[in-house]
Parts: structure tokens; sequence; C-alpha cells
């Protein structure tokens, strides 16, 4: 079985190649759309792909905490609520060895979640609804935190940020395309050539913000179960964790969330509690219990 410290090596390393793939399919529905509209223009369309991408990545590296906050309903704590929240954070951020991160409310008094957000450990905003903090004991609320802590301290913050920036620059290219192919009715003057590039450029712009968008799903599931270990980890107390995860199984109902941010959340706050699904950023809450339970 692998240490800790490889799976989160591996994660890393497979975060930069989901990016260079992102990247690259970027790159290939440039060049179609290019072959299809004017092959004279490639060169200006991978231009534009690559600062598309570039641009893309710089945003939500120097501003993915502003970006998810913009999104989502958040409020600086109360001072009862700063009490609460500052004892657990700080211990905790000392036994990850990170500094501890600022902290906001988000205006939910249903559904007990939390979220991590930031380019780095140092520029880290962990968020948790109103429920959490009035529901979960203080052992459970530790065991919350230590799995946000730990996708600070991992970077998964970092990763998840940029790559919903380019796997949305993807989806908005590829929508682009397809209806400007149903608004043209397809009639445009093109050879027989062109005609091939079109066929796969369609086929493409359709396939390609499914296929990003399963890899990224596929690789936060597996960063969920790490943080999970690591929070766990860092409480010395697995329990704390697993009886956080039985809480929220039985009491939380689906939410209006933004679907853009809704895989940084603790709990996957759109599906229903136990639901199993190919598209889920969140692996199944039970399985997760079990693992727990079983450290």
């Amino acid at each position: 079985m692998r240490t800790m410290e490889e799976q989160i090596t591996t994660n890393k390393r497979d975060s930069i190649i989901l990016v260079g793939i992102v990247s690259v399919t970027l790159v290939a529905l440039f060049y179609l759309f290019a072959q299809v509209y004017d092959p004279s223009l490639v060169f200006v369309f991978l231009i534009i792909a690559v600062i598309l991408s570039t641009l893309g990545t710089i945003a939500s590296y120097w501003y993915s905490d502003k970006i998810v906050l913009s999104v989502t309903k958040t409020r600086e704590p109360t001072p009862i609520e700063q009490a609460h929240l500052s004892n657990v954070v700080e211990g905790l951020a000392i036994a990850a060895g990170i500094p501890a991160p600022r902290f906001v409310i988000i205006a939910d008094e249903v559904n007990l979640n939390a979220f991590a957000t930031g380019r780095d450990p140092n520029h880290a905003v962990l968020a948790v609804t109103s429920a959490l903090l009035k529901v979960m004991s203080r052992e459970e609320l530790e065991g919350v935190i230590a799995h946000e802590m730990s996708h600070i301290e991992n970077y998964d913050i970092r990763f998840s940020s940029m790559v919903a920036v380019l796997v949305g620059i993807i989806v908005i290219a590829s929508q682009i395309f397809l209806r400007s192919m149903w608004f043209s009715g397809g009639n445009r003057d093109r050879k027989g050539g062109n005609v091939i590039f079109l066929v796969i450029g369609i086929i493409l712009a359709i396939l390609a913000p499914i296929f990003t968008q399963l890899i990224q799903l596929a690789v936060s599931r597996q960063r969920e179960y790490l943080a999970d270990s690591s929070g766990a980890y860092l409480t010395r107390n697995p329990n704390g964790l697993a009886s956080a995860l039985e809480k929220i199984k039985n009491h939380n109902t689906n939410t209006k969330v933004n679907g853009a941010v809704s895989h940084l959340y603790f709990v996957n706050p759109f599906l229903p509690k136990n639901a199993e699904s190919l598209f889920a950023t969140h692996p199944p809450i039970d399985e997760r219990i079990k693992r727990l339970r079983e450290m």
C-alpha cells in the first residue's frame, strides 16, 4: 500500500498531466475551428488558444479565492463564531505545519458543509456553513476542518481552481462552435477536406467537455479519499471525521450551489446522500465512512 507522501506526490503529478491534457484539448479544438472556418487563419486560432489557456491559468492562480467566494454566499464570522472556530483552526494548522487560513461563514442554516480555496497555504481561505457550526460536536468539527486543512496542505485548492477555469474555457469554446454551426445551418462554402474537419470538430466539441470533466471528477474523488486519511492523521482520530460524515448523511438535502464550485465542498451539495454517479465529484459517503472506520 502506498504511503501518504507517495499518494500526495502521485496526485501532484496527475494534476500537471491533467492541466496539460486540458490545454492540448483546447489547442486541438481551436485548430479544428480554424480548419472549418478558414485554414489560412490556423496560426491566429492557435495563438488565441494559447493566450486563453495562459490567461485562464494565471487568473485562476492569483484570484481563485476571490472568484470562488464571489459566487458563494459568504460573510465574516460573528465574535461567537470566531471564537468557536479559532482554536480548532489554529491548532490543526500547527499540526499541519501551515499558516492558519482565514475563515468565513457560508450563509446556509440547513446543510452541513465546508470548503477551502486559494492558491497555496499562505493564501488559503476556509469556509464553513453556519449550520455546520451549530450541529457538529467539537470532535466532528475538528474532523471536517482537518479534512479541509489537508486540501490546503496538499495544494488541492490550487489544482481544483485552475482546472475548473480551463475546463470552463473548453466548454465555452465548444458551445460557440456548435451554436455557430447550428445557426449557419452548415451551409458555408466548404471544400471536401473541410467537411471532414467539420465532422471531426463537431464530434470533438461535443466530447471534449465531457472527457475533461470525467478526468477532473475521477481525480477529485481520489483527492477526497486522500484528504480524509490526511485529516484523520492530523487529528489522530478518524472516528471524529467518520461521525461527522454520518451526521451529514442523515441530515443534508440538495442545496443551491453554483456548479462551478460544487467540487470544492466537503460533501457533494447536489446529489442525494448515498447516490453514486459517473459525474459525482465526491466518492459515496458510506465508502468514506467505511475506510475511516477501518483505519
